[in-house]
């Protein structure tokens, strides 16, 4: 019988826990890796005004980013331990690439439902909603769908905002940006005839804008809801994700006023980006929806 010698032994050995290693984290729910680390990391964004941006002195804050908190609250309570929220800022075409890989629990920001999406990561309930709009020069703001053949449209890759353009108008010539800002300057320097983003992002840059009588936000290419992304098969963190949604939903629309302040914070009269009537009625609406389609939450959790 051949003996191995002991370094080959240790290699041998160091090799195998790697290997077991490397399978006891892809068998661990995103549930049992915030128990055992005490942290949950999100993916959100640094430029979705006002569901989730960096603020002047560059922290990430935003509604999305209050729903996120909401989250972190519910795991301690459940976990009984103290949980902390660790932010990661990541461009759209990243998202579910690191929801994939494990990089990050859950992304909240802007984030929409598409089917295509779905067969890689899950949705939460949806909390907010929004569509795709343009951002274009006042001179053009009478643009019919027709009138898009032809036209440069700067869109982010991989957003729903990308497809919903392409539906529209298949002649319309999409010019794909890394970034909002980008497509704000491409707009601004003519280099694009409009910049295709959710309409409540448009809004919100419109408020920070030097010259905001020089554009206008046109048109609706898309409604979607806006919910956060989960990794597969992790149905014991969906479950608390959707409770302190659903929670805060019922909450809102029952008055109980640490909920109306979060949302009045982003969306009422005095916030930066106020929801029109009309839009918010829809949300409304898509609110109580979702608080209906659940068992309501006692009254005593609220």
């Amino acid at each position: 019988m051949r003996i191995l010698g002991q370094s080959t032994t240790i290699a041998t050995l160091t090799a195998l826990f790697t290997v077991l290693g490397v399978q006891f984290a892809a068998a661990e729910s995103v549930l049992e890796k915030v128990q055992r680390t005490g942290t949950l990391t999100a993916g959100t964004s640094q430029e979705a005004q006002p569901f989730a941006f960096a603020d002047d002195q560059g922290q990430l804050q935003g509604y999305s980013i209050d729903m996120l908190k909401l989250i972190q609250a519910q795991l301690a309570k459940e976990l009984g331990r103290e949980v902390q929220l660790q932010l990661m800022p990541i461009n759209p075409e990243d998202r579910i690439p690191k929801l994939v890989q494990g990089e990050v629990d859950i992304v909240c920001d802007a984030s929409s439902y598409t089917w295509e999406r779905d067969k890689k990561i899950d949705f939460s309930v949806s909390y907010s909603l929004t569509g795709t709009r343009l951002l274009v020069k006042q001179q053009n703001a009478a643009w019919e769908t027709a009138d898009l053949a032809n036209k440069k449209i700067a869109a982010l890759a991989a957003t729903t905002n990308e497809t919903a353009i392409r539906r529209a108008q298949p002649q319309a010539q999409v010019v794909i940006v890394k970034t909002h800002a980008e497509g704000y300057k491409a707009l601004q320097q003519g280099q694009v005839d409009a910049f295709a983003a959710d309409g409540i992002l448009l809004d919100a840059w419109l408020q920070t804008a030097k010259d905001p009588s020089e554009f206008d936000v046109i048109g609706y290419f898309s409604k979607e809801g806006i919910a956060c992304m989960v990794p597969e098969n992790n149905s014991q963190f969906a479950d608390q994700v959707n409770y302190s949604l659903v929670r805060f939903m019922q909450g809102y629309l029952q008055g109980k006023e640490s909920y109306v302040s979060i949302f009045d914070r982003w969306f009422g009269d005095q916030a930066k980006v106020p929801l029109t009537q009309d839009l918010r009625d829809l949300v409304l609406e898509a609110m109580q929806l979702v608080v209906d389609f659940k068992e309501e939450i006692p009254e005593s959790d609220l």
